[in-house]
């Protein structure tokens, strides 16, 4: 079966989770092109994303001439289905006005229009049976205008928090209406989505976790000696929590002489972030390393006694999946799909989101801990996660799901 991978910009450092994800897809038997709206090239240093740049159609690269052109022959082929996609374009647009990333006005629908029906034409072009997008964003608005114009049927992934932030702006009842099905990473992506699909459509809505390639945390590292050291990856950014993180820590730290942080990412609060461990006496316990490739990123779990989630928003973050892999507990705050997986005593500690003395607690929880009952919590979390999030078995089930839409 030959598909389509929709994806606003793709790829990226941070969505390793979907070429993880592709490459499954294609391990299941299926022909894959992958489409994104624009190339982050510049950004990319892991060979791997280089090598996806180098194989996805990126669409706004062929510049805004040859798109209308393509887009016009569509829609003059098709002059119904272009009337029923303008309509439902100047209707989420409508809604989308003034509503934030990927939603967007009646004129920025227009845009997304003319995306649409250039990919439906590629799609006729190529046979190409179905598109399934990631996220519920621009992408999934451009797979649903696609449909209408008269292109494959579409499914699409919602991963949160943005699109639970602004679901009638991003017209999220709508897509889900339209679609074959849609996917959500977590049983509690699915209740959300519940809130905003008709109860008609509720059957549409289905479980597909984001998965770790078990041969890749083959051989977990053993803990390190003394510490503890916590490790917390994930972009800079609001959402993520790291400025509570430091709160924590600066209360901590007095009582845990041993005790480190790292935190791999980048990205906007870095300085505040710089600026908050030299005003809280950090420096020297807390590191900023930066952003890490994937195997940058299994060395941090290699150094660290367990990984430290402080978000305030998430879906379910694959760094949770990967900590787990890695044969780590893990600290999180209990919010979205992160209970899912982490459970409290068995594989780590879940605090209260935004509670920075909760999370302190939890990290001298983990001091106290005995070394034997870590690697035994360390080993509940790898069971956990290799019987949930195998990235074959759950493509195995969107296979199945994308097949079933084509009956």
């Amino acid at each position: 079966m030959k598909i389509a991978y929709l994806v606003n910009t793709y790829p990226r450092a941070s969505h390793s989770f979907i070429r993880r994800e592709v490459q499954a897809m294609e391990r299941q038997g299926f022909e894959i092109c992958r489409f994104a709206m624009r190339s982050d090239r510049q950004t990319l240093l892991d060979p791997a994303d280089v090598a996806e740049d180098d194989r996805t159609e990126h669409i706004l690269a062929r510049g805004l001439s040859p798109i209308l052109l393509s887009a016009f022959r569509w829609m003059i082929a098709h002059p119904a289905q272009t009337a029923k996609a303008l309509a439902l374009a100047m209707r989420c647009g409508a809604h989308g006005a003034g509503g934030g990333p990927g939603a967007g006005g009646r004129l920025r629908h227009l845009v997304y229009l003319a995306e649409a029906a250039h990919l439906a034409r590629r799609c006729s072009t190529l046979h190409l049976t179905h598109v399934h997008a990631h996220f519920g964003t621009n992408s999934a608005a451009v797979a649903m205008l696609c449909r209408t114009l008269g292109g494959p049927k579409y499914s699409f992934t919602v991963h949160g928090p943005e699109e639970f932030d602004a679901p009638r702006a991003l017209s999220l009842g709508e897509k889900i209406g339209h679609a074959a099905f849609t996917v959500a990473i977590s049983s509690f992506g699915r209740s959300q989505l519940c809130r905003w699909a008709a109860l008609p459509d509720w059957p549409k809505l289905q479980v597909v976790h984001c998965g770790v390639e078990p041969l890749r945390f083959a051989d977990p590292a053993p803990l390190p000696e003394g510490g503890p050291h916590l490790v917390a990856i994930g972009r800079l950014a609001e959402q993520k929590g790291f400025a509570l993180l430091l709160e924590a820590m600066e209360s901590a730290a007095p009582n845990l002489p041993g005790l480190r942080l790292t935190i791999v990412g980048d990205g906007p609060l870095r300085p505040e972030l710089e600026a908050a461990l030299a005003s809280r006496g950090l420096v020297g316990i807390v590191t900023l390393a930066g952003w890490q490739d994937e195997a940058g990123v299994r060395r941090a779990f290699a150094n660290a006694t367990a990984l430290i989630l402080p978000s305030f928003a998430e879906g379910l973050p694959v760094v949770v999946m990967e900590a787990m892999a890695s044969a780590r507990p893990v600290i999180a705050t209990a919010i979205a799909g992160v209970p899912e997986l982490v459970l409290p005593g068995e594989t780590g500690w879940l605090v209260p989101a935004g509670d920075a003395a909760a999370l302190a607690g939890a990290i001298a929880a983990l001091a106290a801990t005995p070394r034997e009952r870590l690697e035994a919590m360390g080993q509940a979390g790898r069971a956990r996660v290799m019987d949930r999030h195998d990235v074959d078995h759950e493509a195995g089930k969107l296979a199945a799901l994308i097949a079933g839409a084509a009956l």
